[in-house]
């Protein structure tokens, strides 16, 4: 089958033939793409802005000719655009290949600080994260503690309310504790964890902290989901770091990370050397179209993420009552639905219920869905169920069937008819009864 095509405003989808088909009379099945926690499109704005850099900026930024200098400006203005997405400085932005990058940016460098501060004590820095971050997080850390370089607690998230509680993190840090990372919002369920709430607990600490003595607690968070869904601004968060992943809100595969008070009150310390662009943090000759794209997404969202945000609520809401409605409440079970847990505006994580009905045999049999039953860097998991969901308290059984649905800007109720309609041919197939 011919993969679906990124989705569109107003023209929409292409169509493509299922295997099997009956040839070249029978009418193309529909696609609906219900996968925009993997990755989006790129909205019209962001290829129009990264055509006329290409045609237009190809220049090197560091050139002093008008070329260079075009392509500076447009690097300085992508800068301005995601600052102001985020509530924080352009000073504090430093443009990277993505998210995965970033975060490892983050740990290596905090890693980095603790051992020219602690030069002389011997003592093993400790970083505290939870258990549903994404691998970018999680392996690197992992790493460090393989290579006996660095301790690391991975503190289990609630199963009353699917969140990492501040009180949770707090218990894990101890004296060699060098930074606190978890994330804004979970890729799979669409949990907003409370880091605000941390952000005030780890600031109150790090007082009695100084008081003894004891270097300050740093905070990161991975705010790659929650970008485009819902407000992000930094001076609320109360983060040090904060990563920012554009194809996660209609931009191009490349990302930045904050740093606030970058190199003054919040340390950052390079993983390459070169020829010194981005003040030297992140050097290489910057990718003018690219980053002239994720600007432009950045002043998409400022301008429209309300409106985003409102679309996308309404058609998941619609998606669940559909689902209801075709299946019954005793066939299906919402996953990320915890009472009193605010969760990303356009996350849909269910199961069926029936030892027939695992996921990925589910989307198989889908015509019309495009989707995935959790995050697109664990596709090669087979049947095994989402750790993620597993550590939120769902059985393994339920977890087993789960399906990740996240809606995008575009995503209709018409659509969402189409695929509750496909899933219940899906469902029927599997249970013998189509």
């Amino acid at each position: 089958m011919e993969a679906a095509a990124a989705p569109t405003r107003g023209a929409r989808r292409r169509v493509s033939s299922p295997p099997g088909s009956r040839g070249e009379n029978s009418p193309p099945e529909r696609k609906v793409y219900m996968d925009y926690n993997a990755t989006t499109p790129l909205e019209p704005e962001v290829i129009q802005a990264m055509t006329v850099a290409m045609r237009e900026a190809w220049g090197n930024p560091s050139s002093p000719y008008p070329a260079g200098r075009k392509a500076k400006d447009i690097i300085s203005a992508a800068r301005e655009s995601l600052a102001k997405m985020i509530g924080g400085k352009p000073q504090d932005i430093i443009f990277t290949s993505g998210g995965t990058e970033s975060n490892n940016l983050v740990i290596r460098s905090v890693l980095r600080h603790f051992r020219q501060v602690h030069t002389s004590e011997g003592a093993t820095p400790h970083f505290v994260t939870c258990t549903v971050e994404h691998d970018s997080i999680r392996l690197p850390l992992e790493h460090l503690v393989e290579e006996q370089v660095a301790a690391v607690t991975f503190v289990p998230v609630s199963t009353v309310n699917g969140q990492a509680e501040a009180d949770d993190i707090l218990a894990a840090v101890r004296p060699a504790t060098c930074l606190v990372t978890v994330m804004l919002a979970n890729n799979e369920t669409g949990i907003i964890m409370p880091i605000p709430e941390l952000s005030r607990r780890v600031a109150a600490l790090n007082q009695q902290r100084a008081a003894s003595g004891l270097p300050a607690v740093l905070l990161h968070t991975d705010a790659a989901q929650a970008l485009g869904k819902r407000r992000v601004d930094v001076r609320d968060l109360g983060v040090d770091f904060l990563t920012i992943v554009g194809h996660k809100f209609y931009g191009p595969r490349i990302g930045a990370l904050y740093v606030r008070g970058l190199g003054e009150r919040t340390p950052l310390y390079p993983m390459l050397f070169g020829g010194g662009q981005e003040r030297s943090f992140r050097p290489g000759t910057e990718n003018t179209p690219m980053i002239a794209g994720l600007g432009k997404a950045a002043e998409l969202v400022m301008e429209n993420c309300e409106a985003y945000e409102a679309h996308m609520r309404a058609i998941r809401d619609y998606l669940e009552e559909r689902l209801v409605a075709e299946f019954g409440k005793k066939k299906i079970h919402f996953n990320s639905q915890f009472p009193g847990t605010e969760r990303l505006c356009n996350t849909c994580n269910f199961s069926f219920g029936g030892p027939q009905l695992q996921g990925r045999l589910v989307l198989a049999r889908c015509r019309t869905l495009t989707a995935s039953v959790g995050a697109a860097c664990h596709t090669d998991r087979g049947d095994l169920p989402s750790p993620v969901l597993l550590s939120c308290g769902i059985p393994v059984d339920v977890a087993r069937n789960a399906l990740r649905l996240s809606v995008g800007r575009s995503t209709t109720r018409a659509e969402v008819d189409l695929v509750v309609q496909d899933l219940k041919q899906a469902v029927a197939l599997l249970e013998g009864r189509a």
